[in-house]
């Protein structure tokens, strides 16, 4: 009579739960981040929530509104001191937005998540930009053209040169980059510029281009082009109503300074 074999336990055999073979938290960005959710932090988002929704968002202060951005980016984590971080090292809110991904990846505990999350932020606030711009006629609302050129040139570390298209009742109908130089200067022709705005039947149009080395004053060979653009645009029916220089912050006008 054969005795039943008793089974073995094999538990020794079986793989060990380590480290490297579990499923990897992506909450957090960087190594050593604290996994669990803090009741704390819960609290202080809590609160801020709700003084968003009681007062608006509108209430919150440039870090505060930098600080909730950030939270998709560590949902059980503590955004606070890298929100402080980015603020100090870009100054303002826009500064954070308008900074490059290789420029923000140098802040301490700024991850490809954070930086995802800056980067959508910045693009809705142009989309909203344009969006007041568009199909309106611009000359009467010249602040948000401002703003827009800002938010769109400003960040650039070389020069751009673009075009905004306008029909006869001066709304926005197209913009075209026209070219794109080097960290001081770009070629412009005034034929591209002429073509451009054919293209888009334009019958009006704004010149705009940013100046990275921060120089909110015209330069002598950008007067010069513009006035040959004006020539070319007179030729072809199609006016030009300014030229804007856009720098960190600030919009010039060359028809301000009376060079149109």
């Amino acid at each position: 009579m054969n005795t039943p074999s008793i089974p073995q336990d094999r538990s020794e055999d079986r793989p060990k739960d380590r480290p490297e073979n579990r499923p990897e938290d992506q909450s957090a960005e960087r190594p050593g981040r604290t996994q669990t959710k803090n009741p704390n932090i819960s609290g202080h988002r809590a609160r801020m929530r709700d003084k968003a929704l009681g007062k608006s968002a509108t209430s919150l202060t440039e870090l505060e509104l930098l600080e909730m951005l950030l939270y998709p980016s560590n949902p059980r984590g503590d955004t606070k001191p890298v929100a402080k971080r980015l603020m100090h090292r870009f100054q303002t809110l826009a500064g954070v937005l308008r900074a490059s991904p290789a420029k923000l990846q140098e802040v301490e505990q700024v991850g490809p998540a954070a930086i995802v999350a800056i980067k959508v932020t910045e693009a809705a606030a142009l989309h909203l930009s344009h969006s007041r711009i568009k199909n309106h006629p611009i000359l009467n609302n010249w602040m948000h053209v401002q703003d827009y050129c800002i938010k769109l040139l400003a960040h650039e570390p070389v020069e751009h040169f673009l075009i905004l298209c306008l029909d006869n009742q001066n709304r926005l109908i197209g913009e075209e980059t026209v070219s794109i130089g080097t960290i001081n200067q770009t070629a412009v022709y005034p034929r591209e510029v002429v073509n451009a705005a054919l293209k888009h039947h334009a019958r009006s149009v704004i010149l705009v281009h940013n100046h990275p080395s921060g120089e909110s004053k015209p330069s002598r060979a950008d007067i010069a082009v513009t006035n040959e653009i004006e020539k070319a645009l007179t030729v072809m029916g199609i006016t030009l109503h300014d030229h804007l220089i856009i720098t960190d912050t600030n919009c010039v006008s060359f028809k301000s300074l009376g060079h149109l």
